[in-house]
């Protein structure tokens, strides 16, 4: 996919997945498993900016990582590392992303909008 320029939303993902996460000090982290979710932060590129999330701990010891704003060309393949501070909790390689904004969006559209048929059909109050 060559999306038509560097901003396009098929290029955003705010939801992704990862293989099983190698965890640094804890094997999980206590919150994550007592709440099976804790916000931090993740990046997936060495000098990005990091990006607030939420993670989701599954059985198998991936995790889905929701973030709080899409980030821009994310890629399986590329590990995702995880921070709470300035603490390096982990990461995991990234298996599976969520929809594109783009795909999102078109998605919202097609259902707000009916189509010419569908007003047609629609009978006038009397």
């Amino acid at each position: 996919f060559k999306a038509p320029s560097r901003d396009h939303p098929a290029l955003y993902r705010d939801l992704l997945r990862t293989n099983r996460v190698h965890w640094i000090a804890e094997e999980p982290p206590a919150e994550l498993v007592r709440e099976k979710m804790m916000d931090c932060h993740f990046r997936f590129r060495h000098q990005m900016a990091l990006v607030p999330c939420v993670l989701t701990l599954n059985q198998d010891g991936s995790v889905w990582v929701t973030l709080v704003k899409p980030a821009r060309a994310i890629t399986p393949g590329q590990f995702a590392v995880f921070y709470k501070g300035d603490e390096c909790l982990g990461s995991g390689k990234i298996l599976r992303m969520g929809p594109s904004v783009y795909t999102m969006q078109q998605g919202k559209n097609q259902g707000e909008s009916p189509k010419k048929e569908e007003i047609d059909k629609i009978e006038p109050a009397t």
